[in-house]
């Protein structure tokens, strides 16, 4: 018998299907091997199992050992496997990587167990037999209940472990392992069960009755997350599993939070913060069968259950769910497949929908679901939108408008929360010499430094390399320099200045590094009043505090004019979102919005909450531009050490892709090579090649440039392919 093994190798070269032959092992599908490899011994997967093979068998090389005493790699993920190396022309291992902890591929973790013994020997006899100074083993033995079970580190620190050791010898203690699994901390909540709304019902009822897409579009408030609780629970009781995915790791502690309460210890939790151990530790639990639903973020997709009967992902809109690092992939892309694949609902739920899917469920291909209300029947918080160069004009020249301040102030006196969202991290975007005009980049990338106050340092977004603040200009030596646009710390300064009694908490990329971090923010956030918490968009959605009752958008129009097709939708999304954050108890909530375009049509529509408007505008401003979902868009990304050799890639791409569009015509609709917007990341120079391609024929055209691209593979330059990345930068 043979095995077809993929190697633990992400190299171009042996990206590649190896056979070998499997001798007196037992081996299945999914299961990890150690094989030998040229000169060295590697791991590898093994993804089918056959009888003969088509190369000659005395060069054939055997399987050395199996890892682990059962496939980790299930069938079902070995079809995705194959799925996402063709629909995104990635190497076989990158994808298989994303499958198992990274941890257990090095060999850095392991399973942990402890030692139960059981007494089964008769007292009176054992005590016959012992030596009267022998008062370690008397005072166990009078501890000891017959059929009784004991952890053996607990009777070592009671009794000591000669003793312990010497009943065990004799077989009046027998031993077994019993499996710790280190479980992540979360807060402990009660199970809120409320009746259900007719449109919960109605949405919970239509969600099950069909194995199709559907569109679950609820406004902020309306009961989403008690929709899927409840479906799941059907789920759960037909003897199947599931998923259920948010866009950000600071949401996993409140949906854990309420999974555990209703479901208990069938919950599992997958996501990047936790340990290593835990990680582990939650995949095993999963891959066994001892946990039916798996919590988390996007990577949660890949979650080994089996028997899938639902995948929900909420927020669906989020860029988050793109992966935009090697191996790139759609999340939405893989759950279809899981989805098509089990047979099974696939739940995409948001107040405010990607056009992409708003597009489809208006087209039929989604179910639409609509929950145009909240569960306490009150009405969406009221967003004020305020002219900040009428602010200006009028002599303030704060961060904070007059009316933001106001209606800041009549919270805290009245014990309430704000939330103030600012989508930049750091004191300030950038420092500037305004004799000159330096800007303080950094030296491995063609970006602006971000000035952080607390650290008193110049910080690169992108590789985190750290500079000293300037105190005068390199290039002229003036010491006029200039702060930039105003980050999540320079808000904390400013609200400790006007409200030095209230507690200000931040939550951002800097203050969430630790373990746990987000728990504690958000738990100390949730037990203080009157308090402020200021934030990126990790507290923009799902976060539910009764007592919040202002929103404050501190830039509005930060993602509004972004070099991107996405960024008016974007800048809806989150601002909606937000403003979702508010009057969500009984106390009236007020949504403060500051910008400097009061006139742009995006906050017309976010006013009235009018997505279907919005939408409506939107769209039909795509289909004449010509951008998805009217097309499909292809980005080649290429980066290298050396940038000439990167551009000669790009130019022999470049030519050969341009017959293909000689050849298509029409269906090219647009076709161009040029520097990224990023030219430089930690000391590597990006090109790319853009194309956008009519829909109809865009699947032939891909896999055609996919050859295209096999033919310029260069070993020292990198590149990758997008389609509709979610971001161009």
């Amino acid at each position: 018998m043979y095995a077809e093994v993929i190697v633990d190798i992400s190299a171009s070269a042996v990206d590649k299907i190896f056979d070998y032959e499997i001798g007196e092992l037992e081996i299945s599908e999914g299961y990890r091997v150690l094989v030998p490899f040229g000169n060295f011994v590697t791991e590898g997967y093994v993804i089918r199992i056959k009888e003969s093979t088509n190369y000659d068998v005395k060069k054939v090389k055997k399987i050395l050992s199996v890892k682990d005493d059962f496939a980790v790699i299930t069938p079902e993920m070995i079809n995705l496997m194959h799925n996402m190396c063709a629909l995104y022309h990635l190497k076989y291992i990158d994808v298989l990587r994303l499958f198992l902890p990274s941890e257990m591929r090095t060999g850095k973790v392991k399973s942990l167990s402890r030692v139960v013994l059981e007494f089964v020997g008769d007292k009176a006899k054992i005590k016959e037999n012992l030596r009267k100074n022998a008062k370690n083993q008397l005072n166990l033995l009078e501890f000891l209940q017959e059929s009784q079970k004991y952890y053996k580190s607990d009777l070592n620190e009671k009794f000591t472990p000669g003793a312990v050791n010497k009943f065990v010898e004799d077989g009046f203690l027998v031993a077994s392992a019993e499996k710790i699994y280190r479980s992540p901390s979360f807060n402990q909540v009660d199970d809120s069960r409320h009746k259900h709304t007719d449109l919960q019902e109605r949405a919970i009822n239509s969600i099950l009755s069909a194995n199709k897409t559907h569109l679950l579009f609820g406004v902020t408030g309306s009961g989403k997350t008690e929709v899927y609780m409840s479906v799941i629970e059907q789920i759960i009781l037909q003897g199947k599993t599931a998923i259920m995915l948010v866009p950000e790791i600071s949401l996993t502690p409140q949906v854990l939070a309420n999974f555990k309460a209703r479901f208990g210890e069938q919950v599992a939790i997958l996501h990047s913060g936790l340990s290593v151990g835990e990680r582990f530790d939650e995949w095993k639990r999963i891959r066994l069968g001892e946990a039916k639903i798996v919590v988390g973020a996007r990577s949660a997709i890949f979650a080994p259950l089996q028997n899938l009967g639902i995948i929900i992902i909420d927020e669906e809109h989020e860029q988050s769910y793109n992966s935009e690092s090697n191996p790139r992939y759609f999340t939405k892309d893989v759950a279809e497949f899981r989805k098509e694949f089990n047979n099974c609902p696939l739940v995409l739920g948001s107040a405010t929908p990607s056009l992409e899917s708003f597009n489809k469920a208006e087209r039929g291909e989604y179910n639409l679901i609509e929950m145009p209300v909240r569960v306490n029947g009150k009405a969406m918080p009221n967003i004020e939108i305020i002219d900040m160069l009428g602010e200006m004009r009028a002599g303030n020249t704060g961060v904070f408008s007059r009316r933001l301040l106001f209606e800041l102030e009549n919270c805290f006196k009245n014990k309430k929360q704000a939330m103030l969202f600012i989508n930049r991290r750091g004191f300030s975007s950038f420092m500037r010499c305004i004799e000159c005009g330096y800007v303080a980049k950094c030296t491995d990338c063609d970006v602006s430094l971000v000035y952080h106050k607390n650290d008193d340092k110049l910080k690169c977004h992108y590789c985190g390399k750290r500079y000293r603040a300037l105190t005068k200009c390199p290039q002229c030596g003036s010491e006029k320099i200039r702060q930039g646009a105003v980050g999540t710390q320079r808000i904390v300064e400013e609200l400790n200045k006007y409200f030095p009694d209230v507690k200000v908490l931040r939550m951002d990329n800097d203050t969430t590094q630790v373990k746990n971090a987000h728990q504690k923010i958000l738990t100390e956030f949730a037990q203080s009043a009157p308090a402020v918490l200021v934030g990126t968009q990790m507290i923009a959605k799902g976060h539910d505090f009764k007592d919040v009752t202002v929103v404050g958008i501190v830039d509005a129009d930060q993602s509004l004019y972004q070099t991107d097709y996405k960024s008016t939708e974007r800048t809806f999304e989150l601002i909606t979102q937000m403003a979702g954050r508010a009057g969500r108890n009984e106390s009236e909530g007020r949504v403060i919005l500051q910008t400097y375009a009061p006139r742009h049509y995006a906050y017309k529509f976010i006013a009235n909450y009018n997505y279907k408007g919005f939408y409506s505008k939107e769209i039909n401003l795509r289909e004449v531009a010509k951008f998805p979902p009217f097309t499909t868009i292809l980005r080649l990304l290429f980066s290298g050490d050396n940038e000439e050799l990167v551009r000669q890639m790009v130019k022999g791409c470049h030519n050969k892709i341009y017959d293909l569009a000689q050849k298509y015509g029409d269906d090219f609709v647009y076709y161009d090579a040029m520097k990224s917007p990023v030219g430089r990341i930690k000391n590597k120079f990006r090109y790319q090649i853009l194309i956008r391609l009519k829909n109809e024929n865009s699947r032939e055209i891909i896999d055609k440039i996919y050859d295209v691209c096999d033919d310029c593979l260069n070993a020292k330059v990198s590149m990758f392919v997008e389609i509709n990345p979610s971001s161009l930068a």
